[in-house]
This record gives structure tokens, C-alpha cells and sequence, in this order.
């Protein structure tokens, strides 16, 4: 297919572009897989890369999954429908957990893992704050105000230095947020409800690619010394930002660029074997 063609298989709408070694772009849970540019665009003329959303975010309509097993056979689905027996899996946040749920099931599938802002489990104040989000989609589904969840959004997902700094595009993007279909609002909640309480310490061992952890000390969603002790079941590398908030791939996406190149040339230079 042309390499920037949108698809849609049975699931997923998805694009392909680049040339190299495959590497799948997992989203976290309220991206859509648009908002990876600024770190693909540095990544492309190495790698071909396959962006997705997953279902019940933007361009892949719900009811999607209600766990991370669910998602995760999504996605392996899509690798056989693109021809792609296996691939390298960048993922953050949401989109990290289902990349380790995928290759715990599938080891043979991953290549390597990029894991940003990712942890092994959930911690009280994760779920805690998940149903707080949760129950602002709630409102919303039942007729209520918009502003509440993204005002919480932004708070939790972004460091104050980033907010001040991008103002106007926030007041922009929250007048977009608020034209979203209740549809979006709705399979939200079942992307929220697959992470409430998810624990994948048990699933780790099987996981056998060569994985790179990449966190911030500033995170207020995924506790940083979880993402430490994720590094270690995995005997992953660890690469820390000293600032950023919980969205990397926003904040920061050039110098996640070269982390993830840097991690994903040095992998890609391995026998494919070693992943298997």
C-alpha cells in the first residue's frame, strides 16, 4: 500500500510510513495517533513505521476492549493484516501496558520494547485518579459539563512549566476536546476501565526482547518508582527527564526522538533472533 495511506482493517484505522526496520507506535489513552509526528518525523528515514488508534479513541470507533489482553490481540491482529510477523513497539503511557501485555502473550512478536511512562502495576493514587476521571466522563455521558474533564486532563497529565508556556494552544484544543462525539467520551471510559487496576508483575517473566524504560521524575500519572521497578523485571535500560510531565511525546517529543533512536538503531543492529 502507498506509505501514506490511512487504512482500516475490521478494527483499527492505521498508517504506514517510512523505511527500515518495522516499528509499531502504540498511543497513550486519550492520544490519537496523529500526535506521535513530531517524534516520528525524526524516526521515519530509519525506521517504517505503523500508527494506529486503538479502538474507541478517535479514528477507530468503539466499544473497544475492556482490558489490556483485549487491546493487545488488536494489535496482533493488525500485524498480521500489515504482513508483519514481527516489530520493535514504541508505546507510552497506556499504550506502553498493552505493548508489555503483547509481548508477554507473544514473545516471538517483539523485536524490542520502548516503554514510555509505563509501570508494572498500579499504585493507589493511579486508581484513585482513574476513577476520579472516570466519573467525570460519567457526567458527561449523562448530559453534563465538558470542562471539568479536561481541565483534570491537563492538571495531571502536563507539568505547570508546559501549561503556562502553551496557553493559547490549550484554550484551542480545549474548544476541540468540546466537539467531540459522545462516542469518543464512551470508549474513553473503556480505555480508562482496561488500566483501573491492571497488574503485569506475574506476566513480566515471559517478556524476553531488550526493552528501554523511559520515565520522568515529574510524572503525576505513572509513579516513577514503579517504571524503576518495571526496569528491573526487565533488566531494561532506564532513561529519566528530569521535568517533564506524564506527556513526554507532547512535551518534549525531540529529545524522546532521540532517545528512542538511539535505543532502536542499537537493537536493529542485533540478529533477529535475539528477540525471539
Amino acid at each position: 500500500m502507498s506509505a501514506a495511506k490511512l487504512e482500516m482493517t475490521e478494527k483499527l484505522t492505521h498508517r504506514i510510513t517510512g523505511e527500515g526496520e518495522p516499528v509499531v507506535l502504540l498511543n497513550g489513552g486519550m492520544m490519537t495517533f496523529g500526535s506521535w509526528e513530531p517524534v516520528a518525523a525524526a524516526l521515519r528515514d530509519r525506521f517504517r513505521l505503523l500508527a494506529f488508534d486503538f479502538r474507541g479513541q478517535l479514528l477507530s470507533p468503539g466499544p473497544g476492549p475492556s482490558d489490556l489482553a483485549g487491546h493487545a490481540a488488536d494489535v496482533l491482529a493488525l500485524l498480521d493484516h500489515v504482513g508483519w510477523e514481527s516489530a520493535h513497539l514504541l508505546g507510552t503511557s497506556f499504550g506502553a501496558e498493552v505493548e508489555l501485555e503483547l509481548a508477554a502473550a507473544a514473545p516471538g512478536r517483539a523485536r524490542s520494547l520502548v516503554l514510555v511512562t509505563a509501570m508494572d502495576r498500579v499504585t493507589p493514587e493511579f486508581t484513585a485518579q482513574t476513577r476520579a476521571m472516570r466519573a467525570l466522563v460519567a457526567a458527561i455521558l449523562a448530559g453534563g459539563d465538558r470542562a471539568p474533564f479536561l481541565d483534570a486532563l491537563v492538571d495531571r497529565v502536563y507539568s505547570q512549566e508546559y501549561r503556562e508556556r502553551e496557553k493559547e494552544q490549550f484554550a484551542s484544543r480545549g474548544a476541540r476536546v468540546g466537539e467531540l462525539p459522545l462516542d469518543w467520551y464512551a470508549g474513553t471510559d473503556r480505555l480508562l476501565t482496561a488500566v483501573a487496576d491492571f497488574d503485569l508483575t506475574d506476566r513480566l517473566h515471559a517478556i524476553r526482547a531488550p526493552a528501554c524504560v523511559v520515565l520522568s521524575r515529574a510524572d503525576r500519572v505513572m509513579e516513577p518508582e514503579r517504571s524503576l521497578a518495571l526496569a528491573a523485571a526487565l533488566r531494561a535500560e532506564v532513561v529519566e527527564h528530569p521535568s517533564s510531565g506524564h506527556a513526554i511525546v507532547a512535551e518534549e517529543p525531540a529529545w524522546l526522538a532521540a532517545v528512542c533512536r538511539d535505543f532502536l538503531e542499537r537493537q536493529a543492529e542485533l540478529p533477529a533472533e535475539r528477540s525471539k
